[in-house]
């Protein structure tokens, strides 16, 4: 009785907050964002050392070789830069939260408006309505931006979406997103994503984050990690055309991104071109990460396994 009593209040204040970030002004957003990030920055020194060991990895293989903007590479070996640089993801996660609630106010002329789209004659042409495909898109920048903007131009996108634990703020997040054209579907659920395929409708999969014990070996900045397999099995499994998208953000409400597509490698079997499209996919990851390290929120996670087992405390009895 107290626990569900405890979520009836949770779901209260979070679905609250939600709405109320839903209605803010829009000259509100940022400032806000930036004091709840600064917040959460001091008072959460476990996600703060996270963040602080996964970006020090990154900066140091764009460091080494010779990757992306030059002041990233510096911050690899300048303690002050990098410290700024967990800062302002902190204030990235913010905005991410605000973008998440205010999406439904995001219509295709506010997405146009303020989206810059790198390769605009490619995305025209691989983006079209009633075209089974395939668009993965990553936990960077804008997540909702580019889910938007893709609606607008094929229509409904089927996409899975982790449980969350508390079932009232899991359907409002469902009835959000759906009032912006994208169907959410629990991972128990995943069937249906072939079923849109096969309805030549397009689904969406955010696959730069590992959920599963499972998933598929890749090199990520220089080291093994995993990433989830979904996206490769299911275009080796139907052969539709894969695309990989990021939106960054560049100012206030200005957002740049561009689209990628991820062909399927040749191979002798279908678990061999899945493996080799998974590296595929883990390298134009890095290409997009290295444009704004610090909005990748998978950085507030587990990422390598060597790194995790570093941060471990120490056994004290150990001999």
């Amino acid at each position: 009785m107290r626990r569900r009593l405890a979520d009836e209040i949770t779901a209260l204040l979070v679905i609250g907050g939600l709405k109320l970030m839903l209605h803010m002004p829009d000259k509100a957003v940022s400032p806000i964002a930036t004091i709840i990030g600064g917040l959460s920055y001091r008072l959460s020194s476990a996600r703060r050392n996270r963040a602080r060991m996964n970006l020090q990895r990154i900066l140091s293989w764009m460091a080494a070789t010779g990757t992306g903007d030059a002041s990233y590479r510096a911050a690899a070996s300048d303690p002050k830069a990098l410290e700024a640089l967990v800062k302002a993801a902190f204030r990235h996660h913010a905005l991410y939260t605000f973008e998440m609630a205010r999406a439904p106010r995001f219509t295709e002329e506010w997405v146009l408006e303020r989206l810059e789209v790198e390769n605009r004659d490619q995305v025209n042409a691989w983006l079209i309505p009633d075209k089974a495909l395939i668009l993965i898109g990553m936990h960077l920048g804008a997540i909702e931006v580019p889910g938007i903007f893709a609606v607008h131009r094929i229509g409904r996108i089927t996409s899975p979406m982790e449980t969350v634990a508390n079932a009232r703020i899991q359907r409002y997040i469902y009835s959000t997103r759906g009032t912006v054209g994208i169907r959410i579907v629990s991972l128990a659920e995943a069937g249906q994503l072939l079923d849109a395929l096969r309805n030549n409708e397009a689904i969406g999969l955010v696959s730069d984050r590992n959920l599963t014990p499972g998933g598929y070996e890749v090199e990520l900045f220089g080291v093994t990690t995993k990433i989830p397999s979904g996206p490769a099995l299911i275009a080796a499994e139907t052969g539709v055309p894969v695309y990989v998208s990021a939106v960054r953000r560049i100012g206030a409400g200005r957002y740049r991104g561009r689209v990628r597509e991820l062909l399927m490698p040749a191979g002798a079997s279908r678990r061999e071109r899945s493996r080799a499209m998974a590296r595929e996919e883990a390298r134009l990851f890095e290409e997009f990460i290295v444009d704004a390290p610090e909005q990748w929120l998978a950085l507030f996670h587990p990422i390598w396994p060597d790194l995790e087992l570093s941060n471990m405390p120490k056994n004290r009895d150990a001999a």
